[in-house]
């Protein structure tokens, strides 16, 4: 079926997304990886972007685990360091196909709080057709429900869907859909694919 809209991902789609990297600048490795071991920062990132307040959330983490107050303090307030830089050649890409009229949905597990702060920096975060963000929805990826709301909130079937993600769970999970989908792992293989489709041509995937 022919594409009627592309869906991209966002953490390490358009945005880079490496907590480890930056927590080893500021702490160094050692102490990072002690820290991570010790708890659970993606779960606590996933409870965020399931739709707890970002700030009460961090606040309770620091409160159980007082020896990480100070670098559970550095996730939040630095917390655009770790959102950082946007991929620019993604953002272009996504100009691209607005700019040939096709819809451009995000999908992506974000927080309120911290979709708000990042877009605050990242004017493009503002410009989807249609935004689906796991904090407003109560609900993340791979779990089916959020590709269900998708599909019913935007009318698009979904083979007529294209979707982009760097974890090869959330792929999963579109495919058994019946997305149409593809493993993001750098910019220019994503830009590639969608010249293959006929969605842009080499000049505006550039």
């Amino acid at each position: 079926m022919t594409i009627q809209a592309v869906v991209f991902d966002i953490g390490n789609v358009l945005i880079e997304w490496q907590p480890e990297r930056f927590f080893d600048s500021v702490i160094g490795t050692d102490r990072r990886r002690a820290m991570f071991a010790a708890i659970d920062l993606h779960g606590m990132n996933d409870r965020v972007d399931s739709g707890e307040n970002f700030h009460e959330v961090l606040a309770r983490t620091a409160d159980e685990n007082p020896e990480w107050r100070n670098e559970i303090n550095i996730w939040q307030d630095r917390w655009l360091d770790l959102a950082s830089p946007a991929i620019d050649h993604s953002v272009r890409l996504m100009a691209a196909l607005q700019g040939r009229g096709i819809p451009v949905f995000s999908l992506t597990n974000f927080g309120i709080q911290t979709y708000d702060i990042a877009a605050a920096k990242y004017p493009f975060l503002r410009q989807f057709d249609h935004d689906f963000i796991s904090g407003h929805m109560g609900v993340i990826k791979p779990e089916p429900a959020i590709y269900e709301m998708l599909e019913s909130q935007s009318g698009v079937a979904p083979e007529a869907l294209l979707f982009t993600d760097d974890r090869t769970d959330n792929i999963f999970a579109a495919t058994a859909r019946g997305w149409q989908t593809h493993l993001f792992e750098h910019p220019q293989g994503w830009a590639d694919r969608l010249v293959s489709e006929g969605l842009l041509t080499p000049e505006e995937a550039a």
